[in-house]
């Protein structure tokens, strides 16, 4: 009989630790640097964006904590295979490659790639052009890929942020900047306004999507919340927000 007892208590123990096991706080792992989706507001040091409202937005709806970690965006896929992380939002590409390490939710955002030049650039108009140029782009991304698929360039310069390739190409350093749409525009809105251009068509059309270990509990669940602030307008007022334009 107290064998019994003893076994049925690790049991329960065994069962409360399961049910017990996402409980705590999550780690949600964002880019340090990739602006409107997430980024350090110099005002108040706190970092913020489309991607850190909307994991806010989906969190209150699902009824879980978090602690935000921002970090390089090369090192949160690892993060995520080795359990060290939860969750991943940081305008992170649906790749078949990486689906096949990680699990995604439904994409929340459909984007492409641009080609940003200097103002006065006449040489670069498709990525054609791009040969024996010199591309700057962000490590471990899409654009990265893209680039060394088919630009032919002469150097690829890999950046762990995007102000480093931005400041490469203004320096001189690099003919070209190869990046997402919206961070593209961003830039070319702000910072680069009257001294850089886009050039060419939007090229690789591609969504995104929120990155989790592979077997997350927490997939469907964020999937239900997603489309619960959709239709409800709360993903279309962040949308407009951010971006100052209808959601695509």
């Amino acid at each position: 009989m107290k064998r019994l007892v003893a076994l049925l208590m690790v049991v329960a123990a065994g069962l409360f630790f399961m049910g017990t096991a996402h409980a705590g706080k999550l780690t949600v792992a964002t880019d340090t640097n990739f602006p409107p989706f997430e980024f350090k507001d110099p005002k108040t040091g706190v970092h913020t964006g489309f991607d850190v409202e909307l994991w806010a937005a989906i969190a209150k709806e699902i009824g879980v904590e978090y602690d935000l970690q921002p970090m390089d965006f090369n090192g949160i896929i690892p993060g995520l295979q080795s359990g060290q992380l939860d969750v991943g939002i940081a305008g992170i590409t649906i790749k078949p490659e990486r689906a096949k390490v990680v699990d995604f939710s439904d994409p929340y955002y459909n984007a492409g790639l641009l080609i940003l030049v200097r103002a006065d650039n006449e040489d670069i108009q498709k990525v054609e052009d791009l040969k024996g140029k010199i591309v700057a782009t962000k490590l471990g991304t899409t654009s990265e890929d893209f680039v060394k698929k088919n630009a032919q360039a002469k150097e690829v310069k890999l950046y762990p942020n995007n102000d480093a390739m931005f400041m490469e190409l203004l320096s001189g350093g690099a003919d070209a900047v190869v990046f997402d749409s919206p961070v593209i525009a961003d830039f070319m809105n702000k910072r680069g306004k009257g001294v850089v251009k886009v050039v060419g068509p939007l090229y690789m059309g591609q969504s995104y999507g929120i990155a989790f270990p592979k077997g997350s509990p927490l997939v469907p669940k964020v999937n239900a919340a997603l489309k619960k602030l959709k239709d409800n307008g709360t993903y279309r007022e962040l949308y407009l927000k951010w971006f100052n334009t209808e959601p695509k």
